[in-house]
C-alpha cells in the first residue's frame, strides 16, 4: 500500500484547521513595521507557523514574507511551497467567504482551494512523516508564502535569507505536472491626467491578476444623454445599470471575474463598459485615454489589439488582462496582466506596448516581467512525481503547460507545479465568487501529496 494512504487518518483535523485559516482575511493590505503585506497575511503565516510548532516541527518565520516547517536532516532541502494569502472575495457569494462552509461534499470559503487548502495538507503530510518516524535523505520544508497572489516578493526576499531547496513542487495548479509556465508581464498605462469632458471618475479592479466584475463610471451629461445611454444598454453587450448624481449619472457595469491566466472564462466589466460608452460618446468625448483602451484592449484577450498576439506549440496564446482601471480629476491609469508563450520575450512584447501607448500620447511602466519556466520531461523531479501520482490513481501523470503563474518559477528550474485539481474536476471558482473544494476530491490529492514528499524526502 502507498504510504500516501497515511494522510486520510488526518481528513477531520485537516478540516479544522483550514476552517481557522480560512476564517483569517489574509487579503494583502498595507504595510506595516514587521509586517509587509499587512496583518492578516502575517496573522496567516503566524498561525500556519504556530500549528508547525504544536506539531513538533521545526518553524521559522522569514519577517513575515514567509515562513517554513521542516523535518528531517541532511545537507539538501526539498520543499513543497503554498501560500496563504487570498485575493479580495468580492461580492455576490452565496455565503460567509471567510467560513469555512460545507454543503454536500463542497467546502466554500475564500482561499479554500487557492492555497489555503492545499497549504494545510502540506503541513499535515510533514506531522504523518513524522509520526511515521520516516526517515529521509535531506530535511524537508514546507514553505508557506503570505504574498503570491500580489507579484511574489515574498518567495524573492525568503530565498535571499534561505537556501534553495535541490527540488520541490507546489500544489497551486491542476493534475498532471505543469513542466511549462508561461512568462508574466504586469504593467501600467499612464496618461497625463483625465482628458475627458465626459467621464468625470472611472474605476474598476482590485489586483492585475483577475477579471474585474464590477466597474462604475461617474459622467457629466444632461438628461437626454442619459436616456440615451439607458436605451443603449438594452441592446450593448454587458449588464449595466444607472443612478443619477448631481450634473449626471453613474452607471454600473457587471461581469464574471476569473483568473488573468485564463481571461476568455470571465467577462471584463472594465472593458464592457468602456465599449458601451465608446458607443454613445465620441472619441473627442470619451477622451484619449479611454478611447485608447478600447481599441487596444476592448473585448480582445489575446493582445491583438496591441499586435501582440501569438502562440507557440508548448505552451499556448498570449493572454492579456484588463485588471485595473482609475481615472479622475488628477489620474488615468490601467493596469494589464499578461501570460506570454514560453519560447516568447517579455521584453519585445512590452516594447510594442510602449510604443504603441507612447504613440497615443501616454506611456507605459513595467513593473513585472517574470521569465517563463520550463523544466524537461525527463528529469529526476518528474519521476518521482509520476511514480507518486500514479501509485495513488493507477494513471500516469500527463505533463502540461499553464498560463499560470507559481511558485514554481521561483525556484529557478528545481521545482514544477503539481496538483491539487483534477482534469476532470468542475471549476472550483479560483479568484471568483463561491470558491470551493470537493472535499472527496482533495482528499486524493491529501494521497497524492503525502506519497509525493515521501519519495522526494527519501530518494
Amino acid at each position: 500500500m502507498a504510504f500516501g494512504t497515511e494522510i486520510l487518518k488526518y481528513r477531520e483535523a485537516i478540516l479544522k484547521d483550514l476552517a481557522s485559516l480560512v476564517a483569517v482575511p489574509s487579503v494583502r493590505g498595507d504595510a506595516q513595521a514587521g509586517k509587509p503585506f499587512g496583518p492578516e497575511p502575517a496573522r496567516a503565516l503566524g498561525m500556519m507557523l504556530g500549528r508547525a510548532e504544536e506539531m513538533g516541527l521545526t518553524a521559522k518565520n522569514v519577517d513575515n514574507y514567509a515562513g517554513h516547517a521542516e523535518y528531517g536532516s541532511g545537507d539538501e532541502i526539498a520543499a513543497v511551497v503554498a501560500h496563504i494569502d487570498v485575493v479580495p472575495a468580492g461580492e455576490g457569494w452565496d455565503s460567509d467567504p471567510f467560513t469555512l462552509t460545507k454543503k454536500g461534499n463542497l467546502y466554500f470559503g475564500r482561499g479554500a482551494a487557492d492555497d489555503k487548502g492545499a497549504a494545510v495538507v502540506a503541513l499535515y503530510c510533514l506531522k504523518a512523516l513524522k509520526d511515521a518516524g520516516v526517515r529521509g535523505n535531506r530535511r524537508l520544508r514546507v514553505i508557506f508564502g503570505a504574498g503570491e497572489e500580489t507579484g511574489m516578493e515574498d518567495l524573492k526576499y525568503y530565498f535571499q535569507k534561505e537556501e534553495m531547496p535541490t527540488m520541490g513542487f507546489t500544489p497551486d495548479s491542476d493534475y498532471g505536472i505543469c513542466n511549462r509556465e508561461k512568462g508574466i508581464l504586469r504593467l501600467d498605462l499612464h496618461f497625463d491626467k483625465a482628458d475627458s469632458g465626459v467621464v468625470k471618475e472611472f474605476q474598476a479592479g482590485i489586483v492585475y491578476n483577475a477579471v474585474p466584475d464590477q466597474a462604475q463610471a461617474v459622467l457629466n451629461c444632461s438628461g437626454r444623454k442619459t436616456e440615451e445611454l439607458k436605451k443603449a444598454a438594452e441592446t450593448a453587450e454587458g449588464s449595466f445599470s444607472f443612478e443619477p448624481v448631481p450634473g449626471g449619472v453613474r452607471v454600473r457595469s457587471k461581469g464574471k471575474a476569473s483568473h488573468a491566466m485564463q481571461p476568455q472564462e470571465g467577462f471584463n466589466a472594465a472593458a464592457a463598459l468602456i465599449r458601451f460608452l465608446s458607443g454613445v460618446f465620441s472619441p473627442e468625448e470619451l477622451g484619449a485615454f479611454l478611447s485608447f483602451l478600447d481599441r487596444a484592449v476592448g473585448f480582445h484577450y489575446d493582445g491583438s489589439g496591441f499586435g501582440i498576439n501569438q502562440s507557440d506549440r508548448e505552451s499556448g496564446p498570449l493572454t492579456l488582462n484588463l485588471g485595473i482601471v482609475r481615472v479622475g480629476a488628477d489620474c488615468a491609469r490601467a493596469g494589464l496582466d499578461i501570460r506570454y508563450p514560453v519560447t516568447s520575450d517579455g521584453e519585445n512584447i512590452f516594447g510594442e506596448i510602449k510604443r504603441r501607448a507612447e504613440k497615443a500620447g501616454g506611456s507605459a511602466e513595467l513593473l513585472e516581467n517574470s521569465a517563463p519556466l520550463y523544466l524537461p520531461g525527463d528529469s529526476r523531479l518528474i519521476s518521482l512525481l509520476q511514480e507518486a501520482y500514479q501509485s495513488i490513481t493507477g494513471e500516469p501523470a500527463k505533463l502540461y503547460a499553464t498560463g499560470g503563474g507559481t511558485y514554481a518559477r521561483a525556484m529557478k528550474g528545481r521545482a514544477v507545479a503539481f496538483g491539487p485539481f483534477f482534469p476532470d474536476e468542475p471549476d472550483r471558482h479560483l479568484h471568483n465568487t463561491n470558491e470551493n473544494i470537493d472535499i472527496n476530491r482533495f482528499m486524493v490529492h491529501a494521497q497524492i501529496c503525502l506519497e509525493a514528499m515521501y519519495r522526494i524526502f527519501t530518494a
